[in-house]
């Protein structure tokens, strides 16, 4: 069993609109509404790679119960804490015609301190047994940022398995906690580190800086593929994943379907490292062929695969 956990969930429209410009009027040509926030998208990859899952996180108001509605017709099992304010609602603009696209998300709801609180409780009591919870995803207005760090060492203590995904002061904080996985972007790593990765070898920087400050394997996803650092016993290897280039339809969400399927190849199955990468890379890139966070096809994925390069590389210096 895997516990996903998504403070700020929330409904996620995609709209395509061919030839998007600002300032203009539009009509789509094509319109999905899902349940979303990072942790609700990994628990979909989980889900379709048929790995136990249970999603929680806080979820309020009209919004909130249409995001467990939702997760209930995707037959996602779901324990939500439940709060007064209500969930946001985040919306991705794709454009097919220039393969680009633009998010626009909502603050999110204000959370009391009684709300993380039961949060917690819930978690803590939900993660009896599990193999891994999955902390993914921005926090709440006025949360404080060392929230997943706390949860982090709280869940460490109990001897848990934890993958944080997050950017900027919570990424910084919950890495000093030493998670077992940081799955994390190149832009988020940058600022991290504190330079641009231009090549191999600054996003090999990057990896190990990470590691150095806490973070006990790393993933970080770019547009054209993968980087990973991964500890075997008292070994650590740092991998290149190069999927194939085709025509992209919508890259919302393919970071979490990376970490998702990561998880379900190297934890739940216990798959050899590079299977394990190759999984998760065919998964992303299968995602980034349909619309909608999250939602590919595991046969696509699985033909996908084969075409994927995992080159190990030398450590830095």
């Amino acid at each position: 069993m895997i516990v996903t956990v998504t403070l700020n969930a929330a409904i996620d429209r995609t709209l395509t609109v061919p030839n998007f410009r600002g300032g203009q009027r539009h009509r789509a040509s094509q319109g999905l509404s899902l349940a979303g926030g990072k942790g609700i998208i990994v628990a979909r990859t989980l889900k379709r790679l048929g790995v136990p899952v249970v999603a929680t996180g806080l979820a309020g108001g009209r919004t909130g119960e249409r995001i467990i509605e939702e997760l209930a017709n995707e037959a996602i099992l779901n324990d939500f804490a439940r709060i007064a304010d209500e969930s946001r609602t985040s919306t991705a603009v794709v454009d097919p015609t220039s393969g680009t696209h633009t998010e626009i998300y909502e603050w999110g709801p204000q959370v009391s301190s009684e709300e993380l609180e039961t949060l917690r409780e819930k978690l803590l009591y939900l993660s009896r047994g599990a193999e891994m919870v999955v902390l993914s995803g921005t926090l709440p207005r006025a949360v404080d940022d060392g929230f997943y760090g706390e949860l982090i060492r709280d869940l460490n203590r109990r001897g848990l398995a934890v993958a944080l995904d997050v950017e900027g002061e919570p990424l910084l904080q919950g890495i000093v906690a030493e998670p077992t996985l940081v799955s994390t972007t190149q832009a988020a790593a940058e600022a991290i580190v504190g330079q641009e990765f231009h090549d191999e070898q600054d996003f090999v920087l990057g990896l190990d800086s990470l590691a150095e400050q806490g973070a006990r394997n790393v993933l970080i996803t770019y547009d054209l593929g993968l980087f990973a650092l991964v500890r075997e016993e008292k070994r650590e290897r740092r991998f290149h994943i190069i999927p194939p280039e085709f025509e992209v339809v919508s890259s919302v969400g393919a970071g979490d379907v990376v970490l998702g399927a990561f998880v379900a190849s190297r934890i739940a199955e216990e798959r050899p490292v590079e299977e394990a990468l190759r999984d998760a890379a065919a998964a992303g890139w299968a995602s980034k062929l349909e619309l909608g966070a999250g939602r590919f096809d595991p046969r696509e994925a699985a033909r996908i695969a084969p075409e994927i390069r995992v080159v190990e590389l030398a450590p830095a210096g």
